[in-house]
This record gives structure tokens, C-alpha cells and sequence, in this order.
């Protein structure tokens, strides 16, 4: 397929707004599950998927935390001023070094009611540990998406992460229409969330319980961890007619050694992501290998139209492109790969890792949904098709797939 000719139209439905879950069911594992199994489709409930699994499958987690992303302030005339932490600027870039920051920050953030902000400094009154710390934001600087906001707060010695926690609100997905409450700041997490940095959750993960995770390796299935930060873009539709037109969001990527190493030695292994971004860092991997190859410098950035447009040595595999990984850390002396991924995958992409995938229902019109079609084919119509006629709930709070595509 010409991706140049992908037309966004292609990958629409009909979604009507009731069959978007606005709340997650009472038990995680109780989810509808929709199992593609070499072109059957059939209906499950989630916590049968380590029944659903092929017995040498390896799955592969983000281990990413979602942060109170969302602070509200309101100004002496009483207008509501929202904050939305995208990601950090100054003193530090890292998410994690970031939220022990203590006055004052920069990070980029979208502004919600901005023309009621014209300047000046914004205060919220917070209490930390019976303490009262005065809260104060600035704008600093407008760019094209988003702006870059100062925040200072009294007493300096209070970390960032304390005020996200104490005053943020849960980022839900905007198509939810509704307020934040207080059950969806333990709902909207993984039950394996890790390391602070996304503003939304990699949903596919949010079916899996404790139990069911002692279940799954109890039968011997092997996991992986790994982090992709994920971030507001991806809830950004494709407006484009043609999906070549489309700008795709960069998300940052963290891959310990271990893990490299791990996937480099699990030979006749079936290795399914759990979510789409778990897919998503997967696949830069190779990429990253081949940029390495080719002696780029900055080889761990992924463009959007990479995959498409590099050429591939006769012969290189994924277990070549994870020894060229592994040697270059070692060489550099790193435990983990750090890296950022813009590449988007559309229909005719090879995958390189993935030969299944656990995820939830996408928006129409998504690149998430172009993803899953580059997996299934034109398939995605008759499973979107089969949810929609048998009450599957859809989105980031819905039900869930396992594609196991034909080998």
C-alpha cells in the first residue's frame, strides 16, 4: 500500500457517544475482552486471557505513572485558569528529576481559558502535610501548541511532585466529557505503574490485576517492561484528509539494558505489547538499531516517516538490531536507553517485534486505530464491527482486544 494515498477517511465509524465508557467497571479484570484469533473473533471476559495466550508468548508492559497533570487556579475576577503539565523545561527535562524540583519550575503546558490570562501571576492556597504553601504560575513564553509557564511556590522547599499530587487533577481524555474525581486518581493507573511522566494512561494495561498478573506467570508466561511517557498527543484525531499530512506527537522512551537483553535471548518467543504503546516502543527499537548502523549520532530519536524511507541491510533482523543496541550501551557505558519516538505506523508497515497485541477500542479516525490496521488488515472493520453490534464499551474506561494475527 502507498501510504502517500492513505486516506483518513478509510478508518472511520460510527461511534455513538453512549458506547464510550465515561466510567471504568467496579472490577478491572471483569472487562469484555475481544479475542481475533487468526480471523475468528470471539467474546471473552479479560481475566480468560491466560487461557487466550499462546503458551510461549512473551508480554511486554509500560510501566509508565500517570501524574495530576491538571492544576486549576481562579482569578480575583473569578475567571477559572486551567493548567495542563505536559512536560518539564527548566531546571530539568527528566520526568523524574523533575518532580523532586523545588522552586521554582518551567514546564510546557496547555492553558485552558488563556484570553481570561493576560499576564501576571496566577496563586492557588495548597495544604502539604498540615502545611500552607502559596502556589503561584506565570506565562512565560507562547509556542505554537502550548505555552511555557513558571511555577513558584511558598515554602521553596516543597518538591513539584508534592504539589501534583496534593492540588493536580487526573487527566482524563477530553472525549469523556466530565470532571475528574477522586476514585479515577487510583482508577486511571495501572496496577504496574512505575515512573511518573505520562498524561494518559496506556489503557490496555488498566484490565490487569494483581492476581492475574501472578496467574499469567504462573503458567509460565515471560513479561518485559519498558517505558513510553505518553503524552496529550495522542488523543490529537488525524484532520488531515491524507493521513501523509498528519504531524505525529514525539513520545519519550525508556528501555533498561536488561530488558534489550532479555528480548535479544527470547528466541521462538510471540511477543504481544500490552497497549499500543508498549507496540509503539518496540518498534522504534529497530530503528534506533539502524540509525546506530548508519552512524547517526542522535540515533535514538525516531522521525515520523523513518520507517518508510530507511533502508534495511539484507539480512539485518531484530535480533541483530537489539546486539547493535546492547554493544552501543555497553560502549557508552548506560544501563538503559533513553530515547524519544515520532514514527507513526500505518497500514504497510512491516512490524519488526509485535506478532499480536493486547489494546483497547480507538477513536475513529486515529492514528491508534491505523496502528491496529497495519496489524489486521481491513479486519479492524469486522472486529470494530462485532464490538459495536454486541454492546463492547469503547475508549480508555471500555473493553479491550486481543489481536493474534495470522502467522
Amino acid at each position: 500500500m502507498n501510504i502517500t494515498s492513505l486516506s483518513i477517511e478509510d478508518f472511520n465509524y460510527p461511534l455513538p457517544d453512549e458506547r464510550i465508557a465515561k466510567y471504568p467497571i467496579a472490577q478491572r479484570d471483569q472487562s469484555k475482552l475481544l479475542s481475533y484469533n487468526n480471523g475468528q473473533i470471539s467474546e471473552h471476559r479479560f481475566f480468560e486471557i491466560p487461557e487466550l495466550l499462546p503458551e510461549n508468548t512473551l508480554l511486554v508492559f509500560n510501566e509508565t505513572r500517570v501524574i495530576q497533570a491538571r492544576l486549576l487556579f481562579r482569578k480575583e475576577t473569578g475567571a477559572q485558569i486551567e493548567l495542563f503539565c505536559l512536560e518539564p523545561v527548566e531546571p530539568v527535562n527528566d520526568f523524574q528529576l523533575a518532580m523532586q524540583q523545588q522552586s521554582p519550575v518551567t514546564w510546557k503546558c496547555m492553558v485552558g481559558n488563556a484570553k481570561k490570562w493576560k499576564s501576571g501571576k496566577i496563586a492557588a492556597t495548597l495544604h502539604i502535610n498540615n502545611k500552607k504553601v502559596q502556589l503561584f504560575a506565570e506565562k512565560k513564553e507562547k509556542l505554537s501548541d502550548a505555552f511555557l509557564v513558571e511555577f513558584s511556590w511558598e515554602p521553596k522547599e516543597v518538591d513539584f511532585l508534592s504539589i501534583l499530587e496534593t492540588a493536580g487533577l487526573t487527566p482524563l481524555p477530553p472525549y469523556l466529557h466530565r470532571q475528574a474525581e477522586t476514585s479515577d486518581k487510583e482508577r486511571y493507573q495501572t496496577v504496574f505503574a512505575k515512573l511518573n511522566g505520562s498524561v494518559a494512561a496506556p489503557t490496555a494495561g488498566l484490565h490487569f490485576t494483581d492476581d492475574l498478573l501472578k496467574q499469567i506467570a504462573d503458567k509460565g508466561i515471560r513479561s518485559e517492561k519498558l517505558i513510553l511517557h505518553v503524552g496529550a498527543g495522542t488523543f490529537k484525531p488525524v484532520s488531515e484528509e491524507k493521513v501523509v499530512d498528519h504531524e505525529m506527537h514525539t513520545e519519550k522512551i525508556r528501555v533498561p539494558i536488561q530488558t534489550l537483553k532479555n528480548l535479544h535471548q527470547a528466541d521462538n518467543k510471540i511477543i504481544i505489547p500490552v497497549g499500543t504503546t508498549s507496540m509503539r516502543s518496540l518498534e522504534s527499537l529497530f530503528w534506533m538499531a539502524l540509525n546506530k548502523l548508519h552512524g547517526k549520532e542522535n540515533y535514538t530519536i525516531i522521525e515520523q516517516w523513518a520507517p518508510y524511507q530507511t533502508e534495511i541491510p539484507e539480512g539485518f533482523t531484530t535480533k541483530k538490531a537489539l546486539k547493535v543496541l546492547i554493544e552501543a550501551l555497553e560502549t557508552e557505558q548506560k544501563d538503559t536507553l533513553d530515547g524519544a519516538t515520532q514514527m507513526i505506523i500505518v497500514p504497510s508497515y512491516q512490524y519488526r517485534f509485535a506478532q499480536g497485541l493486547i489494546t483497547n477500542f480507538h477513536q475513529p479516525k486515529s492514528t491508534l486505530l491505523l496502528l491496529v490496521a497495519a496489524m489486521v488488515g481491513d479486519d479492524w472493520k469486522k472486529a470494530y464491527d462485532f464490538a459495536l453490534n454486541n454492546n463492547f464499551r469503547f475508549l480508555s474506561y471500555g473493553d479491550s482486544c486481543l489481536f493474534l494475527p495470522r502467522r
